[in-house]
Parts: structure tokens; sequence; C-alpha cells
């Protein structure tokens, strides 16, 4: 039995707001029912001992929606959160942190699928751009592109690291045509004055791609085709000449700093349960 006195426990029970369903000997609510919160948000789902526990469907009054299992009142297991501004993320929880693998769709079109650590993009995953069909695979850091990784584009893909969410130190493009471009990512340095303290990662200027030489393919061939028939060989001496300059840093900033604070704002919308 509860150790709180028959007064003190309605005063607890109109803090949860309505309930209609399953109790214990307790009088707890336990098994299956439907509540409606103070705040206005509902919940029809599974409970033990008084906690949301098991599977069920919260409701908030924003607009927002988690379908999934439940932990002492907390989104662990398997679940969908389905957030008012249309995205979405599907998959692990723990302790009300996405954290385990998933997926997320963003109001843009963009998604993520891969590795998750309270809440942030943590270890390996794939970020697809909608609008360009571009994709990031590789390493990621709190929720930062970070580690070695491949950008694919339709016709060719850059391969090297990548250090808070830029290319960093030496890595290669792959071209469809047959051929490869090596070459090392240098940060441009940036004065400052005596005074002035160190300029934060993300305020730096975004480093620029110098090439050392272009090759034949090493083991990979686009597609599983045949390797490059003479005439598009041939074409190795175009990119000799060619002086263009690729940044995967610049389609990396299609994802830009207003989908990590979406998720901020939405990661502050799916704290509101009661």
């Amino acid at each position: 039995m509860s150790d709180l006195s028959s007064e003190e426990a309605e005063e607890a029970e109109a803090d949860l707001g309505e309930y209609d369903g399953e109790r214990n000997a307790e009088g707890e609510r336990h098994g299956r029912g439907k509540a409606r919160l103070p705040n206005g948000d509902t919940y029809d789902g599974e409970y033990e001992r008084g906690f949301r526990n098991g599977q069920g469907t919260y409701r908030f009054k924003n607009g927002a929606r988690y379908i999934g299992q439940y932990l002492q009142n907390k989104k662990h297991g398997q679940g969908i959160f389905f957030y008012p501004d249309g995205s979405k993320y599907e998959g692990d929880w723990v302790n009300d942190q996405r954290h385990g693998y998933g997926q997320y769709t963003y109001p843009n079109g963009d998604t993520y699928t891969g590795e998750w650590r309270d809440h942030n993009r943590h270890g390996q995953g794939t970020y697809v751009y909608k609008d360009t069909g571009s994709k990031y695979v590789g390493g990621w850091v709190n929720g930062n592109q970070e580690g070695a990784a491949e950008l694919i584009h339709l016709n060719h893909r850059f391969k090297g690291r990548y250090l808070n969410g830029n290319p960093v130190g030496h890595g290669k493009y792959v071209f469809d045509i047959g051929c490869e471009q090596h070459g090392e990512y240098i940060q441009a340095e940036q004065d400052k004055g005596e005074d002035e303290e160190e300029i934060e990662p993300s305020l730096l200027a975004a480093p620029k791609w110098k090439a050392s030489e272009i090759a034949k393919l090493t083991l990979w061939t686009p597609h599983g085709e045949n390797p490059p028939s003479p005439r598009e060989a041939s074409l190795l001496s175009l990119h000799e000449a060619s002086s263009e300059v690729f940044s995967p840093a610049r389609d990396a900033e299609e994802e830009d700093e207003g989908n990590r604070e979406e998720e901020e704002n939405r990661d502050q919308e799916d704290q509101g349960e009661k």
C-alpha cells in the first residue's frame, strides 16, 4: 500500500489529471488506461504502478505525437515522434533521449539514418540532402560530421576525413569517368589582433582544397561498370588542366545550422510530458 494518506493521494491524482482505466489493488493506475493531463496533453496506453510503462500514444497539446514504448514515464525503447513542423524521428530511445539507432526526417526532406547518443547524431550515419541527392556517409560526433567519411554526388565523390563539419587533411575526389584527384584540405589562416582570443572552430573560414595529382582509379569502379575506355581515359588531361575547386563543405552547409536549431527546439517540446 502507498504511504500517502487518502487526502494526499487525492491531491496527487489531481496533479496527474483525469484518468479512465484499470487500477491495481493499491488504487494505482495499472494496466490499460487513458489520461488527460492538466496541461491538455493526453496519453492512451499501458501503465504500471502509476507510471506510463509499456506501449502507448502521447499527444501533445501543440500537435506533437509520440507512439512507442515507455519506462516509468519516459520514452524508452522503440518509438516514433512526430513534430509539429512535419519532421519525424523513428528509432531507439533511452531515458527520453534519441539514443541508439534511428532515422530523422527533417522538414525540408533531408534525412539522417544512423547512430544517436543523448539526442545527437553520434557514431556512424548517413545524411541525405533531398534537393541534390548528395549524401554524407561516415562518422559523427555530438551532432557534427567528424571522422572518416565519403560525400557522394551524382557523378563524383570525395573520400577523406571531417572535423567539426568540414573536410580536413588528405583526401581524394573520385570521378565516374575513371580518374581520381588527390590532394588535401588546408585551413585558411585568419589574422587576429594581439588581444583577440582564439577563434571558435565553427567561425573559421571553410578550408580550401589543394590538388596534388590526378591518377587512374584505385580499387574502385563506379556502379560495377568496366574500366574506362581509351576515349574516357583521354579526358584525364582535361582534368589536369582544370583549376576548379570542389568543396564538400558547401554541400554540407545545405543542412545548415537551422536544422540543428530546429532539433534543439523540438527537444524542448518533447520534454513537456508530465
